[in-house]
């Protein structure tokens, strides 16, 4: 993949596409910024779960995780699905779970899977 790089002499679209794009990604992260949400997505990269699964995974209360997955589904980086009165969640794209590898592994005890 190319990655965009604004140079002297752009022209102002190239330089207003760049931009948009940075803005973009700077959401993202801010959404990726904390740790719950993160071991929520690595949770979901495995398989969809419920709320009550994840809640029982991470030992915490249904509305915290809730909040997150809220947040999560909201950046468009987990989907839904509505099994009768289950709603199932899972990672939005297979980027995400390859931007989660990327960040494991360049922590100074980053393991490659």
């Amino acid at each position: 993949m190319h990655l965009p790089t604004p140079r002297s002499g752009m022209a102002d679209h190239e330089l207003q596409g760049f931009s948009t794009k940075a803005r973009e990604a700077s959401e993202l992260l801010k959404a990726l910024a904390h740790h719950t949400r993160l071991l929520i997505l690595c949770i979901l990269a495995e398989d969809e779960k419920t709320v009550g699964q994840i809640e029982d995974i991470l030992g915490m209360q249904q509305a915290m995780v809730s909040q997150q997955l809220a947040r999560l589904r909201l950046e468009g980086l987990v989907q839904t699905r509505r099994d009768g009165r289950m709603i199932y969640y899972r990672v939005g794209n297979s980027g995400t779970v390859s931007l989660l590898k990327s960040l494991f592994v360049m922590l100074p005890d980053g393991v490659e899977q």
